[in-house]
C-alpha cells in the first residue's frame, strides 16, 4: 500500500466516521478517537508515523484559527479575569501535580516527568470547540471555556520549552530567564498575529472576489503561524489573536456572497482536518505502546495516575474560582453546576500530540533521550482517556447540571431578533417612500415580504400550543417542500430546452441560497 493510498484511506475512513456521529448525535472526536484505537489494534496493519510538522504546521493552524474566530469580542471582555486565572495559575499548577506524580509512578526522572506535565498542561481548543460545538451552553459558559483553551497555549509553550531544554542539555533554568521566554513567545506572537490581522483587513477591504477571498482566508492563518515560528515567537499565539480579531471584523470587510462561499469552504476544510487528526490519535496509540521497552510496560497503571491527576487538578482549580466569582457577583446561593460543566468541557486533544511529536529524540550529549516514547504513549492515552470519558459524557453533565439553554429560548430570542430586523427594513422602505426614491409598485413588494416575514416572527414567540402550524420548523418544512417543486420545474424547463444552463445555474444558485437560509432544523 503506498502512502497516498493509506492517505485516502484514513480520509475516507474519517470521513465515514465523522458522518456517522453526525447521524447518531454523539461527539465525532470521541467517536474517531475509539475508531482510530481499535484499527490500529489490527495486527496486519504497518505502524503509523506522523512527522511533527504534519500536525504542528498543518493541521493546527487552521483549526485554531477557526475556534478563534468563533470567540465573540464582546463576550471576551466579560470573562477575561477568569481566563486569565486558568490561563496562568491551572497550568503551572497541573504541570506541577502531572510531574509530580509521572515520576513517582512512571519510570521517568523529574526532568522528563515535568516534561510530560508541561504537555498536559493545557486543554486544547481543537477538542474544545469540537465537543461543544453541538452543546447549547450559555454564552458566557462557553466563550470562557473556550477562551482558556486557546490562551493557555501560551503558558504551556514557555513550559514546554523550559522542561525540554532541561531534560536535554540537562542545565537548570532560571525563572527571569523562563519570563523573557513567556513574553517572547506570548507577546511577540501577539505583535505578530495582530500585525497579519492588519494586513489581511486591508487586503480584504479592497476585494470583491469570491475566490480570491476564500484563498486569502485560507492562507491567513498559515502565514501567522510560521512568520510568528520565523521569528521564534509563538506561532500559536499568532493565529488566535488573528483569529480573534478578523473574527470580529470579518462581517464589514466582506459581502453577502464572499462570506456565504468562505464559510462553506473553510466548514469543508475544518471537517475534513478536524476528522483526519483525532483518527490519527486513535491509530498512533498501538504502535506507540509497541516500542515501549521492559520496565515501561506498567504504562496503563502511569496513564490512570496521570489522568486522575489532571481531571482532578482542574476541578480543584476551577470549583474555587468559580466561587470567588459567584461571590463577587453578589449571588445568593453559590452553585456547583457551572464549576462542574467548566471543568468537565476542558479535554486534552491535538495541541498536547504536536507538543509530544516535537521533543527531540536525542539529548546534548548525542544519546538517545530517555524515556521519550513513554511520554508519547502517556501523552497519547491522556488524550484518549479524555476524549472518550469526557467526550460521551459532557452532553449528559450539561443536562444534568441545568444549565443547557432549553431549544425554546434559543427560538425565542431567534424570532425576537428577526422580527427587529423586518422592523428595521419597513422603517428604511417607509423612509425610501416618502424621499420618493424609489419606484412604489417595488416598494410595495419589498413591504409585502418584510411584513410576511414580520407576522412569521411574531407568531413564533407565542406560546408553542397556539401556533401549531405556523411554527418555525413548521414553515421551514413547507418551505423547503415549495422549493423542491421549484427545483423540480427548473430541471424540467431545462430538459424541455426552454431555458439555457447560464440560466438553470443561475436559479438553481438563488434557490439553494434560500434553502441554505432557512437552516437546520
Amino acid at each position: 500500500m503506498t502512502e497516498l493510498t493509506a492517505i485516502l484511506l484514513l480520509v475516507g475512513f474519517a470521513t465515514l466516521v465523522a458522518t456517522g456521529a453526525r447521524h447518531w448525535r454523539i461527539p465525532a472526536p470521541s467517536l474517531l478517537v475509539v475508531g482510530g484505537v481499535l484499527i490500529g489494534l489490527l495486527p496486519w496493519l504497518r505502524d503509523i508515523q506522523v512527522a511533527p510538522e504534519v500536525i504542528s504546521v498543518v493541521v493546527l493552524p487552521p483549526l485554531l484559527y477557526a475556534s478563534a474566530e468563533d470567540i465573540p469580542w464582546r463576550e471576551l471582555r466579560l470573562v477575561w479575569r477568569p481566563v486569565t486565572v486558568l490561563a496562568f495559575g491551572l497550568v503551572l499548577a497541573s504541570a506541577a501535580a502531572v510531574g509530580v506524580v509521572a515520576s513517582a509512578v512512571t519510570p521517568l526522572s523529574p526532568t522528563m516527568a515535568f516534561v510530560l506535565g508541561a504537555v498536559l498542561a493545557s486543554t486544547d481548543p481543537v477538542a474544545v470547540t469540537a465537543l461543544g460545538r453541538k452543546i447549547a451552553l450559555p454564552p458566557r459558559i462557553q466563550v470562557m471555556v473556550q477562551s482558556e483553551s486557546l490562551f493557555n497555549d501560551a503558558t504551556s509553550l514557555v513550559l514546554f520549552k523550559v522542561a525540554v531544554g532541561t531534560a536535554v542539555a540537562a542545565n537548570a533554568v532560571t525563572l527571569p530567564s523562563a519570563g523573557g521566554q513567556f513574553l517572547l513567545l506570548g507577546g511577540g506572537g501577539a505583535l505578530v498575529g495582530g500585525a497579519v490581522a492588519g494586513a489581511v483587513a486591508l487586503i480584504r477591504r479592497r476585494t470583491e472576489d469570491p475566490i480570491l477571498e476564500t484563498v486569502i482566508a485560507l492562507v491567513t492563518p498559515y502565514a501567522a503561524y510560521v512568520l510568528a515560528e520565523d521569528l521564534h515567537t509563538s506561532g500559536v499565539t499568532a493565529v488566535v489573536v488573528a483569529g480573534v480579531v478578523l473574527g470580529s471584523t470579518g462581517h464589514k470587510l466582506t459581502n453577502a456572497t464572499i462570506r456565504l462561499q468562505v464559510h462553506a469552504v473553510y466548514g469543508t476544510v475544518v471537517f475534513l482536518l478536524e476528522s483526519v487528526v483525532f483518527a490519527l490519535i486513535g491509530l498512533e496509540l498501538p504502535p506507540l505502546v509497541r516500542q515501549l521497552t521492559p520496565d515501561e510496560r506498567s504504562w496503563p497503571l502511569g496513564l490512570l495516575a496521570v489522568a486522575g491527576t489532571v481531571l482532578a487538578v482542574r476541578l480543584l482549580g476551577v470549583l474555587p474560582l468559580s466561587v470567588i466569582m459567584q461571590r463577587r457577583r453578589g449571588n445568593g446561593t453559590v452553585t456547583w453546576r457551572i464549576p462542574a460543566v467548566v471543568s468537565w468541557a476542558g479535554t486534552r486533544g491535538v495541541m498536547p500530540l504536536a507538543a509530544a511529536l516535537s521533543i527531540p529524540l536525542t539529548a546534548d550529549g548525542g544519546g538517545p533521550l530517555p524515556h521519550r516514547p513513554l511520554v508519547l504513549v502517556l501523552t497519547t492515552g491522556v488524550v484518549v482517556f479524555t476524549l472518550v470519558l469526557q467526550g460521551f459524557t459532557l452532553a449528559p453533565v450539561v443536562r444534568w447540571s441545568g444549565i443547557a439553554l432549553e431549544p425554546e429560548h434559543t427560538a425565542r430570542e431567534e424570532a425576537r431578533a428577526r422580527a427587529g430586523l423586518a422592523k428595521a427594513g419597513l422603517s428604511c422602505l417607509d423612509d425610501l417612500e416618502s424621499a420618493e426614491a424609489a419606484p412604489t409598485p417595488v416598494i410595495d413588494q419589498l413591504r409585502r415580504g418584510l411584513l410576511a416575514r414580520l407576522d412569521q416572527a411574531d407568531a413564533d414567540q407565542e406560546d408553542a400550543t397556539t401556533t401549531e402550524w405556523t411554527s418555525a420548523a413548521t414553515y421551514r418544512e413547507l418551505r423547503r417542500t415549495v422549493i423542491a417543486a421549484e427545483s423540480a420545474q427548473l430541471h424540467r424547463l431545462y430538459a424541455d430546452n426552454h431555458i439555457s444552463d447560464t440560466t438553470r445555474r443561475r436559479l438553481q444558485r438563488s434557490l439553494d441560497l434560500e434553502e441554505a437560509g432557512l437552516g437546520d432544523d
